[in-house]
């Protein structure tokens, strides 16, 4: 299908969006997204794995990223079993194919102001049935079962107690997967045509564009540019201390959940969590130190500064990048737009935001090994990392930042010339 307009029976123009484009847009995300996924599993060392089982966790990896549903299980004989809880998105995969299915779905639509709704609805449902498509593969592809290395108790004498070493594998529920799957699709989505100023909309939704597509781009420009700020961190990381190949994985793997946890705590809000056994975060370690209590600990700028003073820049760097996201908005803005307007819209956004972050960036994760379905029987065999927002706090926090920065951002942009203004004569 060539980009060019086709007239429909009505005689209004169409664009006529074919399969074509639609399977390049989602080959496209899925290889992004399994490069990356492959290249954190490279550097994080997980090539080792046996039974040539890195291609099905990168798989894994892949259905995670998209919100899709991976359990754990696992035995140990007849008489004793493992249980796992595994629930964490690695969300460097999640955001490398939004943002490369998301250009794919906005490049056919380009260069137009109006597009009617069933013409988008029947663009976005050829990408969702190949999308569901995908999804099916690597649900099938992701399945694989390891024997887990006991630390402190000998692999033989496990085996001689419970006639089997510990074992625990992954696979993927695939209805779960493919309902949460489109889910995030259709997210994306969605969000490409808000943020983009250049997509067409149908024209009873033209109406809201002034107010909610200038708020939406300033707040993906925000947290992209905490995400480049993070590469940097990294590669100081890296050039300074060394540990190129943990630090690579974090990046590639895991680098908006440490970013953007790390806005929220700038902007005041509070976490709780837990470390325990031989699991942990991978990196900055004052994380780790924090939450390695045995009840559950506190994670904020408090808490982080008590192990190292430079905690206290996290607030510094929330203001700034926060104040340039509202001055952001408001350039994007009509001129006729108040200060109280861009506040209003900023706090709203700032809200959604932070609740976005609270919600994708939790991590959960425990593994223990009973005997007759009591107790776990320890011994190195057990782990569990916990990190919740303490969600009611965070999203009041981030609506009173959201209205002192909208307030202050208009006012910075209230000598920009801006979209609606007529330049006066001489």
């Amino acid at each position: 299908m060539s980009h060019q307009e086709a007239i429909d029976r009505s005689g209004a123009p169409r664009a006529a969006h074919g399969w074509g484009e639609a399977l390049l847009a989602v080959l496209a995300g899925l290889v992004v997204m399994a490069v990356t996924a492959a290249l954190g599993l490279w550097a994080a060392g997980a090539t080792g794995l046996p039974a040539g089982a890195f291609a099905r966790v990168v798989a894994a990896v892949v259905v995670m990223a998209a919100g899709g549903s991976v359990s754990l299980s696992g035995n140990v004989g007849e008489l004793a079993s493992t249980h796992a809880e595994f629930s964490v998105l690695p969300l460097s995969v999640t955001l490398a194919g939004a943002l490369v299915i998301a250009a794919g779905f906005l490049r056919p639509l380009r260069h137009r102001a109006v597009a009617g709704a069933r013409e988008l609805a029947g663009w976005a449902a050829r990408v969702a049935v190949l999308w569901a498509l995908v999804l099916i593969g690597l649900s099938l592809l992701a399945r694989q079962s390891f024997d887990v290395p006991v630390q402190d108790l000998p692999r033989d004498v496990i085996g001689d107690l419970l006639g089997a070493s510990p074992k625990v594998g992954f696979r993927t529920d695939v209805p779960l997967t493919l309902l949460l799957g489109l889910l995030w699709l259709v997210g994306v989505l969605v969000l490409a045509l808000v943020v983009s100023r250049g997509a067409p909309l149908p024209a009873r939704l033209l109406r809201f564009q002034e107010s909610v597509r200038p708020a939406a781009y300033a707040m993906v420009a925000l947290l992209l540019a905490y995400v480049v700020l993070g590469v940097i961190v990294g590669l100081v990381v890296v050039v300074t201390r060394g540990h190129p190949a943990e630090t690579f994985a974090v990046i590639l793997l895991g680098l908006p959940n440490l970013v953007w946890l790390a806005y929220t705590l700038g902007l005041g809000a509070s976490w709780e969590g837990r470390v325990d056994g031989p699991f942990g975060l991978p990196m900055p370690q004052v994380l780790d130190s924090v939450l390695r209590t045995p009840d559950l600990s506190t994670l904020s700028v408090s808490t982080l500064a008590d192990h190292d003073g430079r905690a206290w820049w996290l607030v510094v760097a929330a203001a700034v990048l926060s104040l340039a996201a509202a001055f952001l908005m408001a350039v994007r803005s009509p001129s006729w737009m108040r200060p109280w307007q861009h506040a209003v819209h900023m706090a709203v956004a700032l809200l959604l935001t932070v609740l976005t972050i609270c919600l994708v960036a939790g991590v959960s994760v425990h593994y223990g090994l009973s005997l007759l379905g009591i107790g776990d029987l320890g011994g190195g065999l057990g782990g569990e990392v916990t990190l919740r927002p303490r969600l009611g706090s965070a999203l009041v926090v981030a609506v009173a930042w959201g209205l002192v920065t909208g307030f202050l951002g208009s006012l910075l942009a209230s000598r920009i010339h801006r979209r609606g203004e007529v330049p006066a004569d001489g």
